[in-house]
């Protein structure tokens, strides 16, 4: 068998852009994979161009070994931007070996170790209007969800104050406590917003609502940043979705620096990646929480990681595509109100009508600017 050519399509996605990858064979079967950067597509796109003159004529079967030319040929090793690129590769090249055999990926992965994955659901943004919001959170549980995910809030006019969210997240924490009871799971993105001082006082002031984690309260940068945050609060900490590697993760790992491993398969490097990056959390009682708020392939591909995972505690899960997008998928992931279902298809468990899919033409959304009361830059 021998890849014969890559391809890129861009599908709408509630404003923003979902860019998938389909690598073909000279066998008629193909694999499918997705970027999970949406905000520099056009740099990812140029990456993906790039591992097109790689890969084709290869062998699809040996994927540790296009795995490693893809990271490392050119001198200089890969980074977030072209490890988002090889992850859409990589899990294309999983999905075509399970298709080839038959079987799905997680039997190749060791075979599952779990029925379904447990999933949590993100509440949404409308925490500005707190009764909503507040109403939302119920009507969530009540639906069958029992983890619930939300983050820290933010003006509405783009304004970030760090004193002011970090009050207006620790009162948000506990009224969604109070509304929903000791039985539901919450976690709290702070997505990287605030700078060390913020954070501790955050972790701290909501410790008696027992976080299920709090996601990202420091920038990425610098992992030795979470050393003094792991040393003076108890709340489990989870970081390392903006990660592109197993070297990335390593200080975060290696010193336990967090509980939750927040792996996103489209942006380090892929299922073969991945893998590597759960086993070296295994060996540190750190359990992984896949980070997914994209499209169904990644869904997908994160499902089979975590089925075949033993240190798996969660998995992602944002919205499902518009409807008109949802459609073109032929195969996707059954995701129930606090689970993944299992998929016994062959490979990842998703496949797309292409010739549909080629008609849509979009551009990736540019993140939220936001800015401190003195029109400084800071972290969305």
């Amino acid at each position: 068998m021998k890849i014969t050519g890559l391809e890129v399509l861009t599908l709408p996605d509630h404003g923003d852009s979902m860019m998938l990858v389909v690598v073909d064979t000279d066998e008629g079967i193909h694999g499918l994979g997705e970027v999970g950067i949406r905000s520099r597509q056009r740099a990812v796109a140029g990456g993906l161009e790039h591992l097109a003159e790689l890969i084709v004529g290869e062998d699809p079967r040996r994927i540790e070994h296009l795995w490693q030319v893809m990271f490392r040929r050119g001198f200089f090793p890969a980074d977030r931007i072209l490890g988002a690129a090889i992850a859409a590769v990589d899990v294309a090249l999983w999905d075509i070996r399970g298709k080839a055999l038959g079987v799905p990926v997680h039997e190749l992965l060791g075979g599952r170790v779990r029925d379904h994955v447990p999933a949590y659901v993100h509440v949404g943004d409308g925490y500005h209007d707190r009764a909503w919001f507040l109403d939302r959170c119920r009507d969530l549980v009540a639906a069958g969800w029992r983890h619930l995910r939300f983050a820290s809030p933010h003006d509405a006019d783009g304004t970030l104050d760090a004193r002011r969210c970090l009050r207006d997240s620790v009162d948000l924490f506990h009224q969604v406590r109070d509304a929903v009871g000791d039985e539901v799971e919450l976690i709290l993105d702070v997505h990287t917003r605030l700078d060390p001082p913020e954070a501790l006082t955050l972790c701290r002031e909501i410790e008696a609502a027992r976080p299920f984690f709090v996601e990202d309260p420091l920038r990425c940068e610098n992992p030795d940043s979470y050393r003094m945050l792991r040393t003076r609060t108890g709340v489990p900490l989870a970081a390392g979705e903006q990660y592109g590697s197993k070297w990335e993760f390593r200080t975060l790992i290696e010193d336990d620096l967090i509980d939750y491993a927040r792996v996103d398969v489209g942006v380090a490097a892929g299922l073969t990646e991945a893998k590597k990056i759960a086993a070296m959390a295994e060996t540190h009682h750190i359990k992984l929480a896949t980070h997914n708020p994209l499209g169904p392939v990644t869904a997908a591909s994160s499902l089979q990681l975590n089925l075949a995972c033993p240190n798996v505690a969660i998995q992602e899960h944002q919205t499902d595509p518009d409807p008109a997008i949802a459609a073109l998928f032929t195969a996707r992931p059954t995701i129930l109100p606090g689970r993944v279902e299992l998929s016994e298809l062959p490979g990842i468990g998703v496949d797309i009508d292409r010739e549909a899919a080629r008609r849509y033409q979009a551009a990736a959304a540019e993140r939220p600017h936001l800015r401190t009361a003195d029109g400084a830059f800071t972290n969305w």
